[in-house]
């Protein structure tokens, strides 16, 4: 019993205590813990799927299990790993770069613990070696490379203010290679490999922490006085004079009056939103807890009724004056979640 203690400590601690590590450094609270679960069943589902197809393409092709592991495995294993993290980047469910790393080790946990409890089932050896090497390297491996793929495929889309498929292929890349560097050593070469990942991948998630926290600050900063202006000009009356109003006045040729109306009403509620969602961020990060307002859920449905009556040409029309840049969109989507709990 001590023995299977030892085996299971070493197999599901090490990654576990990072993934935790991690999540508790979110000072803004951008990931919602029941992502962080989903990312963690879909990194076993990812792992299963594997486990089936690794099989099949072992049979299939004729090599050795020692090649099979070294440069086919990676590739199949990283895809599969990936394939969540491409699903939330394309529905923007993440904002920042410290939220694509946090989900991203999560995945790669999930598909690690699948993985573990799999070999505690079905390998007899029974050597502290192969745990430590499986618990502190392998797992942390698998959670640092997808973390490694959603960091810099947030960075490539933050860049160019938008989301791309493609995005997501250089730190596929980047992850398929490390995962087959790491699968050709020996034991004892996995063993050191699995020092330098603890060093490594602490160091790189602690600077993309920072450089998300400042990114996220200026936002905010920048974001509220935009927002509020903007507020402070469609709520006095004086729209009509301003650039909005003379381009909301130059559609009229092309839409009914009564869309127009409607188009001031949806940008007035999705400005409120957008302050709303900046706010309960501020708030998050100085730990004051946030009630969820049912309110919010009441604008969100006025607002998707007004965009139903304005109609697709008319959303089209209006988007050039809305905030919607994968962060806009983004913060949206994480106060509608919290309206929904």
């Amino acid at each position: 019993m001590g023995d299977l203690l030892l085996r299971v400590s070493l197999a599901f601690l090490p990654v576990l205590t990072f993934a935790a590590i991690l999540y508790a450094f979110d000072n803004f609270r951008l990931v919602n813990p029941r992502l962080v679960l989903e990312a963690l069943l879909a990194g076993a589902g990812a792992a299963l799927i594997c486990l089936l197809l690794n099989r099949w393409l072992l049979d299939g092709t004729g090599l050795s299990a020692p090649a099979y592991a070294r440069y086919l495995a990676p590739p199949v294993e990283e895809a599969a790993k990936a394939l969540y993290l491409f699903l939330l980047l394309r529905g923007r469910r993440l904002g920042f770069l410290v939220d694509a790393a946090i989900v991203g080790f999560a995945v790669g946990a999930g598909f690690a613990l699948f993985e573990n409890v799999y070999f505690l089932r079905t390998l007899h050896d029974h050597a502290p070696l192969l745990w430590t090497i499986r618990g502190f390297g392998t797992a942390v491996m698998h959670g640092g490379t997808v973390a490694l793929v959603g960091i810099l495929a947030k960075s490539r889309s933050e860049r160019r203010q938008r989301e791309r498929a493609v995005d997501i292929l250089p730190g596929l890349a980047a992850a398929v290679l490390i995962h087959s560097l790491f699968n050709q050593f020996s034991l004892r070469g996995q063993l050191l490999t699995s020092v330098g990942f603890l060093f490594a991948l602490p160091l790189t998630i602690l600077l993309v922490y920072r450089r998300s926290e400042l990114s996220l600050r200026r936002w905010l900063e920048t974001g509220f006085g935009g927002d509020l202006e903007l507020l402070e000009v469609i709520r006095s009356g004086q729209v009509l004079g301003s650039n909005i109003g003379r381009y909301l006045q130059s559609l009229r040729d092309r839409l009914p009056g009564y869309a127009l109306v409607d188009m001031l009403c949806a940008l007035r509620l999705h400005v409120e939103l957008s302050i709303k969602a900046k706010a309960v961020l501020l708030l998050q990060e100085q730990e004051i807890p946030v009630p969820a307002d049912p309110g919010v859920g009441e604008k969100f449905r006025e607002l998707e009724a007004l965009r139903r009556s304005i109609g697709p040409l008319g959303w089209r029309l209006l988007v050039p004056l809305l905030h919607s840049s994968p962060r806009e969109l983004w913060q949206l989507r994480m106060l509608r979640d919290r309206s929904a709990v």
